[in-house]
């Protein structure tokens, strides 16, 4: 090949012959970077799901996945595959579907053009943080209380709780309310958070598969004993730094709010997490107890059978269950929430250097 026709084509102006391959490969960087997370999006989406609660709609993304993996699993059990191997099987495919199609639908808008894939983008960002939804329904159950509505209380205390609501005074409906503020920070707000600075809109996704396998099939039943034993496990190790952060985030928000206590906050997260079952849920509950300096959780009932009597929190407080207590705990809860927003949106904003992007 002749030296000059190389000169001539690497020279600004040159002759060029074949197919100029450099806007394909910047079109691709396009792709790939309209999943990356974004610092204005995240706001937006925090923004909008305080304004407006978690959006209802046919086609949400977490009653896609639940409705895919009722379908899987029963496949899966009809060829014989429900034991760890299959729950594992579960996952794989799981995330290879949702993933993908997170991923390509936000990369095929961004071919269309800019606009498009941000709206994606935001809707899916929107679609998953569900802040909004857990102070409505925390909300309900203190609304019930101080309306001295008792049924309408345990009514509202059973959407957020597992344990049975009927021997329950209105004490307890608030604490259940207050305690399912503290863990429900975790896994429904800065663990999605957390995934998506890591790992942008497929992040996200990978964690609400696992967090729906979860709490679909990750029980100790006979019969997800097995078959549920990856969701399990794989929520466990997911949540495993945002619980820990969580911790954090509730004793910085206390120490800001009148009444609240960041000191205790950080002790009694740090001695009793190991009281709560899970290597996760003790972390933000127990921290949110000694936030509010009241103790929570006490006799818990399932099936009509006492499961627990433990109380969480400094021993030497009142028992939890006030309008005052699920105020001071709602504040703790939403701006620990702000922090875990605007850290991680300050950290997108510092790595990237712009705050927004088009």
């Amino acid at each position: 090949m002749p030296s000059s026709w190389f000169c001539e084509r690497s020279r600004p102006g040159g002759r060029r012959s074949g197919p100029d391959r450099s806007r394909d490969h910047r079109a691709a960087d396009v792709d790939l970077s309209s999943l990356a997370p974004r610092a204005d999006l995240l706001a937006a989406a925090v923004v909008l799901d305080l304004l407006f609660g978690d959006p209802a709609y046919r086609w949400h993304p977490i009653r896609l996945i639940g409705g895919s993996l009722t379908c899987i699993e029963e496949r899966l059990r009809a060829v014989g595959a429900d034991g760890r191997s299959g729950g594992c099987v579960l996952f794989v495919v799981l995330a290879l579907i949702w993933c993908g199609s997170a991923a390509a639908l936000v990369a095929g808008a961004a071919r269309l053009h800019p606009a498009a894939a941000v709206a994606v983008h935001l809707f899916a960002l929107y679609s998953l943080v569900a802040l909004g939804d857990l102070l409505k329904h925390a909300g309900d159950v203190d609304a019930a209380v101080t309306s001295g509505d008792l049924a309408a209380a345990r009514t509202a205390a059973g959407r957020l709780v597992g344990r049975d609501t009927e021997p329950m005074d209105g004490a307890a409906c608030r604490r259940s309310a207050i305690e399912s503020l503290g863990e429900s920070l975790v896994d429904g707000v800065v663990s999605p958070i957390f995934w998506y600075a890591a790992a942008g809109v497929p992040g996200i996704v990978l964690f609400k598969v696992v967090s729906t396998m979860d709490s679909m099939v990750g029980y100790k039943s006979e019969r997800y004993r097995d078959f549920g034993w990856c969701g399990a496990r794989l929520d466990d190790l997911l949540n495993l730094v945002p619980a820990r952060v969580t911790w954090l985030l509730i004793a910085a928000a206390a120490a800001l709010i009148p009444g609240a206590s960041g000191g205790e906050a950080l002790r009694w997260g740090w001695r009793q997490h190991a009281v709560v079952p899970g290597p996760n849920a003790g972390w933000s509950e127990t921290a949110l107890a000694g936030a509010i300096r009241r103790r929570l959780a006490g006799p818990i009932r399932l099936q009509g059978r006492l499961v627990t009597d433990v109380w969480i929190g400094d021993p030497s407080s009142a028992e939890g269950g006030s309008e005052a207590d699920y105020r001071r705990a709602r504040g703790t809860v939403l701006l620990a929430a702000a922090l875990a927003a605007g850290g991680v949106a300050g950290l997108l904003v510092w790595a990237r250097g712009a705050w927004w992007e088009w």
